[in-house]
């Protein structure tokens, strides 16, 4: 719960563009619930700066550590209210479905995407964080999905 990534991207059609990314990192030295309110309130800046339309999380993987799995579900939770609150709903998507939508396989380890995430989003940053990356992935995840789940009800 070092670090929490955030990207947003715009997408008209089938064309996705880079809008904006970053990485919140918490005081490391403070207590989880001030980390925690940090991580809320500092997207919820993001949020009413950028204005969104829709948000999509990584869904928890269960790590061999149930303390780091814990802790990671608190961080999950305050990243979920911010767009909550903002009245959005957010999507959830499994890291191996992240990979597979973006690099084409769900195996694929961070350098992988974030080299793909730099190649879908051209104008985007070429220095950025592995974290804001994943983020990225998770935008252009949820970006196929919403358009693949639209031409199904569409084709029904």
């Amino acid at each position: 719960m070092r670090r929490l990534g955030w990207g947003l991207i715009d997408v008209e059609g089938a064309r996705l563009s880079w809008v904006a990314h970053g990485v919140i990192e918490p005081a490391t030295d403070a207590d989880l619930s001030v980390r925690l309110l940090e991580l809320f309130d500092r997207l919820s800046d993001v949020i009413a700066e950028w204005t969104p339309d829709e948000a999509a999380i990584e869904e928890v993987f269960v790590n061999v550590n149930p303390a780091s799995t814990l802790k990671l579900g608190h961080a999950r939770a305050a990243a979920m209210l911010a767009p909550a609150k903002a009245g959005m709903l957010v999507a959830e998507y499994a890291a191996l479905d992240i990979k597979k939508s973006v690099v084409g396989a769900g195996r694929a380890d961070k350098d992988q995407v974030l080299f793909m995430v730099k190649r879908l989003l051209p104008k985007a940053d070429p220095k950025m964080k592995a974290d804001a990356a994943d983020a990225l992935a998770c935008a252009i995840t949820h970006a196929h999905k919403r358009k693949m789940a639209s031409l199904k009800r569409s084709v029904a």
